[in-house]
């Protein structure tokens, strides 16, 4: 292998396709409503997962929108991967240690590709130390909060719209803390 990727790797399963019962109101400065009035009852049309992988030295996000994030799907998302970068080179991808990411299915598929893929495991409970949460942070924040649609198709539509537009302007990630930091901040404190 000749260079390496490495990708920052997890899913967001649960966003909800939620659509407005009644319309909302337009506000009414006249009346003082600067706000958009809607109604607290909605109607679920079913759930969506996001895979997503954020390549660490472009910025560039890999996301697939799934009904679920099975072994299948995860594999789905490898064979993305493996498709979107040369062969010479080696990918590394830190992720959580869910049961998903080590089934049998899984480790077939990665001995059909020999020395392609690297995992580097996140501690449990420390899956918050991988990047991509930030990226699912700013997706809640930018792509999903108030969202109403009126289909999951929908739903899937928007998410796959703002995943472009994010790549249209990635964001490479740059660390502020040095090893020695981190080393520091989690010694036992006597």
């Amino acid at each position: 292998m000749s260079g390496e990727v490495v990708i920052s790797y997890d899913e967001k399963p649960g966003i909800q396709a939620i659509g407005n019962i009644a319309p909302d109101l337009r506000p009414n400065p006249a009346v003082g409503a600067r706000c958009v009035g809607r109604d607290y009852e909605y109607k679920r049309y079913g759930t969506l997962s996001l895979l997503a992988g954020i390549d660490l030295m472009s910025g560039e996000v890999i996301g697939l929108v799934r009904k679920s994030h099975t072994s299948a799907d995860f594999i789905d998302f490898l064979k993305t991967v493996d498709d979107k970068y040369d062969k010479d080179l080696k990918i590394s991808i830190i992720l959580d240690n869910h049961s998903v990411h080590r089934c049998r299915d899984v480790m077939e598929f990665l001995a059909s590709k020999p020395e392609r893929f690297e995992f580097t495991f996140t501690p449990k409970h420390a899956s918050w130390l991988n990047l991509i949460e930030s990226f699912f942070s700013k997706c809640a924040k930018q792509c999903l909060k108030h969202l109403r649609v009126n289909s999951i198709e929908e739903l899937k539509t928007h998410i796959e719209s703002w995943l472009k537009e994010t790549n249209e302007t990635p964001v490479v990630y740059r660390w502020q803390w040095k090893l020695e930091d981190i080393q520091g901040a989690f010694a036992d404190k006597d």
